[in-house]
């Protein structure tokens, strides 16, 4: 009993160990929209930009995942809409580079599910109108 709690608690320490580092590993940029919408303007289309081509070696070592946000404002069946449309908006920006396959992309729409900042506050919902890009580590 003890030497199956104690492989148990490895087994949970080391879970956390390598999602922690994944969790390190990763490099994120976030594109923000306004409410109601999945218009990119210039701007942050060009510090994408800009950051995918400060990353050395990017196709050779990054998956790309879109991670969508909304607000709850407009219910969940709007949100959902809302999210696939902010997060195909942002794939479609990347794959416009033209250096970058769509099978490099992956994309994960959580609506109005699993905000990160509290939607009790006007700020915060701001923050959870946005597509995080996130580059992970491929690991071999």
């Amino acid at each position: 009993m003890v030497r199956l709690l104690f492989v148990s608690m490895t087994f949970l320490w080391l879970g956390f160990s390598a999602n922690a580092q994944q969790y390190q590993d990763e490099i994120r940029k976030s594109i923000f929209f306004g409410g109601g919408s999945y218009y990119v303007d210039d701007h942050q289309i060009e510090e994408l930009y800009d950051w995918l081509d400060s990353i050395p070696n990017l196709l050779e070592k990054y998956d790309i995942h879109l991670i969508s946000h909304t607000d709850p404002i407009g219910g969940k069946e709007y949100n959902e809409w809302l999210s696939k449309m902010r997060s195909e908006a942002v794939e479609q920006i990347i794959l416009n580079r033209g250096d970058i396959s769509e099978r490099k992309i992956s994309i994960k729409d959580w609506g109005l599910e699993n905000p990160v900042y509290s939607n009790k506050s006007y700020q915060g919902m701001q923050m959870n109108r946005r597509v995080d890009v996130i580059l992970y580590p491929i690991i071999f």
